[in-house]
């Protein structure tokens, strides 16, 4: 994933404001060096991001990872080595960590995610539930981990929702001006019961998302689509039951909890001047 530049000159900004005061105290010519240790089990994620805050601080900043991005990495293990003007370092210790910490956790639990399901045929996907602004990057964080992307927006996917429905008049009417778009993306609809989904799968839509389904009604949800659309599931899903739900048949599970219920890892940093 290519890192933009001027995103990271926003983070920057948000936290030098108009210049780093405390850093102020250590002289300007003093060089130093740094490590990130985790303090946790983690899937390692950001690694350009992270170093790229230091880089824009100063070019000469250097930073050496000890592991890939996407590996696995236990508690208690040195993740990069940093080397460069100290009041760099300084100024960019949180800004940098915020990336690395955040984007990490959501690989981490996307991780858990995937791992859950593995061997059922199920892919899980994440939502449009992202903290604001980093929508971008925690979706990558949700592919670095190994589950897979929903629709990024409103411009790139067709889902039509409860009230999309109440607006349009009826399952068919949505979809018939769905399609009527000619947009070229497949059609989505969300129901929330086996009437509903029959009446989905009569109208052509290409994929139905299940709300809130028993375990009973997405197997009797499978039987009844026999593979004439993709069933996702959705609502309520979590680690302790995503197995069941991947064992039923289904297709895709959503997962909102990949992105909105975020947990950063813990990263320590710690900085000391070079002889």
């Amino acid at each position: 994933m290519t890192v933009d530049l001027e995103a990271v000159r926003r983070f920057l900004a948000e936290d030098v404001g108009s210049g780093d005061v405390t850093a102020r105290i250590v002289p300007e010519t003093a060089w130093a060096r740094g490590r990130v240790v985790t303090r946790e089990d983690m899937v390692l994620c950001g690694r350009d991001w992270f170093a790229a805050v230091f880089s824009q601080l100063d070019p000469r900043c250097r930073c050496r990872w000890q592991a890939e991005e996407g590996r696995e990495v236990a508690a208690g293990s040195e993740l990069c080595r940093l080397e460069g003007p100290a009041r760099a370092l300084l100024t960019g210790e949180r800004t940098a960590l915020n990336l690395l910490q955040t984007l990490s956790g959501t690989a981490t639990i996307a991780r858990r995610y995937a791992k859950a399901v593995a061997g059922t045929g199920a892919v899980v996907l994440d939502t449009r539930k992202t903290i604001p602004g980093l929508r971008r990057l925690q979706k990558y964080a949700v592919r670095i981990g190994g589950c897979r992307n929903h629709r990024f927006g409103l411009h790139d996917g067709i889902l039509i929702k409860e009230n999309h429905i109440a607006a349009a008049g009826s399952i068919a009417q949505a979809v018939a001006r769905a399609r009527a778009l000619d947009t070229g993306l497949p059609v989505e609809v969300e129901v929330e019961s086996l009437a509903e989904l029959r009446e989905a799968l009569e109208a052509g839509a290409d994929i139905v998302l299940l709300d809130n389904f028993s375990l009973t009604m997405l197997r009797q949800a499978v039987r009844i689509t026999a593979g004439r659309a993709l069933l996702e599931a959705s609502g309520d899903i979590g680690l302790d039951n995503i197995r069941q739900v991947a064992e039923t048949g289904v297709d895709r599970i959503s997962v909102g909890a990949l992105t909105k219920h975020l947990r950063a890892v813990d990263l320590s940093m710690r900085v000391e001047l070079a002889e």
